[in-house]
């Protein structure tokens, strides 16, 4: 079998694609993460406090959108809806938002999630984690027993 060498190089000298290929690349990466712990009883949803302000460097980006966060539910039967808000945009269902986590005991489970975000626009945007619960008493946030923290991580894709 013949070894096939692009535009007369090694394997080893490729550095980059050729510019006809055209991919999404990345342009930057922000991360933020909540430490403290906060409840709600809340039906509807409510700020998380997990949040990040980001700048697209091109309207014509995507911004993609990684979350985790921890949870504990004090009450059983508990439904969790988790969203993320673009500045005052619920970008998920207005009802369910973009994740939904249910325990039917009283324990803590973890959620998160991504969404694929079309900004269109260079100026700031605040990103922020929304919760809401169907049931008692729901904590979440800080750091679970294994110490593992929240976080919110946002990666701009050019076109």
């Amino acid at each position: 079998m013949a070894i096939i060498k692009p535009n007369n190089n090694t394997i080893s000298a490729i550095t980059a694609l050729p510019a006809a290929i055209s991919t999404g690349k990345v342009l930057q990466v922000a991360t933020a993460s909540l430490a403290s712990n906060t409840s709600t009883t809340s039906t509807s949803f409510t700020a998380s406090g997990l949040d990040i302000d980001f700048t697209p460097s091109l309207a014509t980006s995507k911004v993609l959108i990684f979350w985790y966060m921890n949870n504990y539910a004090i009450t059983s039967n508990t439904r969790t809806h988790m969203t993320v808000y673009r500045d005052s945009t619920n970008l998920g269902h207005s009802s369910y938002g973009l994740l939904t986590g249910y325990t039917n005991v009283h324990h803590g489970y973890p959620m998160g999630s991504h969404i694929l975000d079309t900004p269109n626009t260079t100026s700031q945007i605040h990103y922020e984690v929304y919760v809401t619960t169907n049931a008692g008493t729901l904590w979440y946030g800080g750091h679970d027993s294994s110490g593992i923290t929240n976080y919110i991580t946002c990666m701009e894709i050019g076109a």
